[in-house]
């Protein structure tokens, strides 16, 4: 006799009854882009549905998350000056700075992270302070810290450093723990891959490197050993959280990772969202349809939070009664 697993199919109910991945919007975390400026509310080309917002005009999207029950927002800055040391990035007045403080004045019920890196703050678009044409980390690591001490005195709730400097996590937990942030935690971007899906991002956050690459400090993805350095040396410095950047062609990583004592990460990049979005436009595939096998294929493989930005169609699909979680 051959065995019908399709008894347990049988039903919509049936089929939800002996489900075993779950996913609620409590877990999903969305990103914000906060310009410089005023009045600007600016499609991003390459994102369509995600805006470059300036903090005059942030308060109606805000609004809107808050009614549909997104809680967690992840913060990038669009400062109006660059300049090789990326001073806006620290800057007591700089952009993300003041989207703390005004978040946490009239909208204290979001959780806030913010993205520590200079890449958007630096005239030369690479991730931390140039040495001969390259990041030089030791002294990188420095201002990364200095970002996050920043944000922690505004009122963020979590960093998450983003940069892939060496020793960062333990730089930064020490000078947060010397001013008084012992209790910050920080959520790092532990393991992410010097990626081709990050092309939309570059145009949302004005990020591209103006020479080379990020090859020396991102990780390789032909290397399927790696991973585990970056994540246990992480977690020996004082990391809370970690995180596995991009997604969706790193299901691998992420499930090897999916029984480390911390809570685990993914972030669903730009290009990810950008091809679901693009093909959607096409009518070449059924958006809700690819996005929730999209995190579902996430939660499988055993996150627990996915920033995303499909978090707002999501929350709205679930309020419309469109879709269930």
């Amino acid at each position: 006799m051959f065995i019908r697993t399709r008894r347990l199919r049988t039903s919509k109910t049936l089929r939800d009854m002996v489900r075993n991945v779950t996913l609620s919007i409590d877990e999903l975390i969305y990103p914000l882009f906060i310009e410089e400026g005023e009045n600007i509310k600016e499609e991003i080309t390459s994102m369509p549905g995600q805006y470059r917002f300036s903090l005059d005009r942030i308060d109606e999207e805000l609004e809107e998350l808050k009614k549909l029950g997104i809680k967690s927002l992840l913060l990038f800055g669009i400062p109006k000056k660059k300049d090789p040391l990326g001073s806006g990035a620290y800057a007591e007045d700089g952009i993300v700075q003041e989207a703390i403080r005004h978040i946490k004045k009239n909208f204290p019920e979001f959780l806030i992270i913010t993205d520590v890196c200079m890449c958007e703050y630096t005239s030369h678009g690479h991730c931390g302070i140039l040495s001969n044409c390259d990041v030089h980390n030791d002294v990188t690591i420095k201002y990364m810290a200095k970002i996050a001490l920043s944000h922690a005195k505004a009122g963020a709730d979590i960093v998450a450093p983003s940069d892939m400097m060496d020793g960062r996590i333990q730089a930064i937990r020490e000078l947060l723990d010397e001013n008084g942030f012992e209790y910050l935690p920080i959520m790092a971007y532990s393991v992410k891959y010097a990626s081709n899906y990050y092309g939309p991002f570059r145009d949302a956050a004005d990020s591209a490197p103006s020479f080379g690459d990020r090859k020396t400090y991102q990780m390789d993805f032909r290397n399927s050993k790696e991973f585990y350095k970056e994540v246990d040396s992480d977690i020996e410095e004082g990391a809370d959280f970690i995180m596995v950047k991009p997604a969706l062609a790193y299901l691998d990583v992420i499930h090897a990772l999916k029984d480390i004592s911390l809570p685990l990460v993914a972030y669903n990049v730009s290009g990810e969202y950008s091809m679901v979005k693009a093909a959607a436009q096409n009518g070449w595939i059924n958006e809700k349809g690819i996005v929730m096998e999209n995190m579902y294929a996430l939660k499988r493989a055993g996150v627990n939070l996915i920033i995303t930005y499909h978090a707002k169609d999501i929350a709205q699909w679930v309020q419309n009664g469109e879709i269930t979680l």
